[in-house]
């Protein structure tokens, strides 16, 4: 059963010679082909493809807004994302977004072929240079704390899990001391919750 694919590209040029390449292969039959994402929802629901092969940089509705579009209306339809500049912004977007890949356009026709039977797959098809931009944003970068000794020791109890009234008990403080010590925490941070406090914390502060 071939591998039914939409390819969305603003380039009549290079949509025809995606369809060629794909027309090539016994593996994937071409399911649609569009210049943008204005009918995104119709062009899915009416040739449902397994993968969208998705050009980001499009006038009109982009392909970033398509994405966001087919992944809450058909989360089970793969899109992989095609763009020709390494932009991390876009790339974080994507992936934030739920694409199952992305892919530079000057990488081979091989390699553009593999991340599209990757992701039909359940895998995630990353070009390389991009996957170490990805592994470098997650990978833990120690700064300065600017917390106090007592304020890190809270969000290190908290970052465990232990709940206000028990970081409270266990440093054998009150409670709104504990929480004046939080309010500190999201000041000193520039954060608005718990959650990006303890983010911050295991990226930035975690010995």
């Amino acid at each position: 059963m071939p591998i039914r694919v939409f390819v969305y590209d603003d380039y009549t040029d290079r949509r025809a010679a995606l369809k060629a390449l794909l027309s090539l292969s016994e593996n994937f039959i071409v399911a649609g082909e569009a210049a943008d994402c204005s009918h995104a929802l119709e062009d899915i629901e009416k040739t449902y493809p397994d993968v969208v092969l998705m050009d980001i940089n499009m006038p009109g509705v982009d392909g970033l807004e398509g994405l966001k579009m087919i992944k809450e209306n058909y989360p089970g339809v793969k899109v992989l994302m095609q763009t020709a500049f390494d932009d991390s912004e876009k790339i974080f977007t994507s992936i934030k977004c739920g694409a199952s890949g992305y892919i530079l356009k000057n990488d081979s026709p091989q390699k553009l072929l593999q991340a599209i039977y990757e992701v039909y797959e359940g895998g995630a098809a990353m070009n390389p240079a991009i996957a170490k931009k990805v592994l470098d944003f997650f990978k833990p970068q120690k700064i300065k704390n600017p917390l106090s000794p007592k304020e890190s020791e809270v969000l290190s109890l908290l970052a465990e899990g232990l709940s206000y009234k028990m970081v409270a008990d266990k440093l054998g403080i009150s409670y709104n001391t504990v929480n004046g010590h939080v309010k500190n925490i999201y000041q000193k941070l520039h954060v608005a919750c718990l959650g990006e406090a303890i983010a911050y914390y295991y990226k930035h502060l975690k010995p």
